[in-house]
């Protein structure tokens, strides 16, 4: 078995793991950090929305001897606008102008052809009406927020509701942050950029709820022992399912940090970017909500119920019994680091204080060894002392 396999492993069995609950508030002072960084961000710089939504004119012209940026600053010059210039593999341009109308639009044609030059008529003009824009924009929010109210009776229903909320706090943690990325980036805002973000509000929801699978069959009969706080066994689903995450993340980053660094970067298919960076800031905003705010929101709103504070205080009260009849020297032999339940998966049936302690789970101490009866031990293997 590989290293990486081998640490898996452990985890899941829980015989190693880190406290990421007990953490919680590190993770929520940075992602409060984020949030706000991106809010600001998008406050101060705003969309770079495209023509799709602000209307304007895209210019498509045969194969010409010009550069991207000698294009861009005479259709700029022309036309009173911001440009965007793409060149396509055929040796054209294609030329994003907003705000353009139709007659403004004719007359740049013109021009733009007479300076690269080439024929007029072979120059393709598109226009694009904001009003287009605006139905596309309406019905993109629209869809958000029938795909949340859809999400959060799921999640109450298979779960609870607890669960749902915090679910959907980190669909709005990751969204904020995606857009806020946008806005500092400067990247054009398109069609393709709600597709993305449509398409990471799936990934991140499924990577949350493999976790609260774990978690609600963990977490069942939590109430009738007095081992584990809801916590620790929060902090356990979260370590048995870590490696599944980061593997699954992994292997959706790799193709599309190609289609954003190479396809976009290297090779000049900037049509790509929109919906690249969509999802390659989503997709990581949505492995890390679902291990640092999903779950450990869950803990805190359980935690806050009176059920789980007596059951804290119960598993203190134990454990310092416990300590004060052992003494520091002794250790529970299934004590685990950190804070993290013992090895097994599953519902937590350990027994309450009253039951009698299960094979294997007593400390050294208690464990006396059994001796023999001394007049056992006397007679054994000696002679009666009857003479024959």
């Amino acid at each position: 078995m590989s290293r990486l396999g081998n640490i898996g492993a452990r985890l899941y069995r829980g015989e190693v793991g880190y406290d990421f609950i007990g953490k919680r508030k590190l993770w929520y002072g940075v992602s409060i950090l984020i949030t706000i960084t991106a809010i600001v961000g998008l406050a101060v710089r705003g969309l770079n929305m495209g023509i799709e939504f602000e209307g304007g004119a895209v210019l498509t012209t045969p194969k010409t001897s010009a550069t991207v940026q000698e294009t861009t600053e005479i259709a700029e010059k022309r036309s009173g606008h911001q440009a965007i210039v793409q060149q396509l593999g055929s040796g054209g341009m294609r030329v994003q102008i907003a705000g353009l109308n139709t007659a403004k639009s004719t007359e740049v044609k013109e021009t733009l052809a007479e300076d690269l030059k080439v024929d007029p008529n072979k120059v393709d003009t598109q226009l694009v009406g904001p009003s287009w824009g605006e139905q596309i924009a309406n019905k993109a929010w629209l869809g958000l927020g029938i795909f949340m109210v859809l999400v959060v009776i799921y999640l109450a229903i298979a779960f609870e509701w607890r669960m749902a909320l915090a679910a959907l706090i980190a669909l709005i943690h990751d969204l904020t942050i995606t857009v806020g990325v946008y806005s500092l980036v400067g990247f054009e805002v398109t069609p393709g950029t709600v597709i993305g973000l449509l398409t990471i509000l799936g990934y991140s929801l499924y990577d949350t709820v493999v976790v609260f699978d774990s978690l609600r069959e963990s977490s069942r009969n939590v109430t009738k022992q007095t081992r584990w706080t809801y916590s620790e066994i929060a902090n356990r689903s979260i370590n048995s399912t870590l490696v599944r995450s980061i593997n699954t993340t992994v292997v959706a980053l790799m193709p599309v940090a190609g289609l954003l660094f190479i396809g976009g970067g290297v090779l000049g298919g900037g049509m790509l970017n929109d919906i690249a960076l969509s999802l390659f800031v989503g997709l990581a905003a949505g492995a890390y909500s679902s291990i640092f705010i999903a779950t450990p929101l869950v803990a805190d709103f359980k935690e806050r119920e009176p059920q789980m504070k007596a059951l804290a205080r119960r598993v203190r009260a134990k454990r310092l019994k416990n300590e004060e009849r052992d003494g520091p020297e002794e250790r529970d032999e299934d004590a685990e680091p950190d804070g993290i339940p013992g090895p097994g998966h599953g519902s937590v049936q350990a027994p309450d204080e009253g039951d009698p302690a299960p094979a294997g789970a007593g400390v050294v101490g208690q464990r006396a060894q059994r001796r023999q009866p001394s007049s056992r031990s006397r007679t054994r293997n000696r002679p009666s002392g009857k003479r024959r």
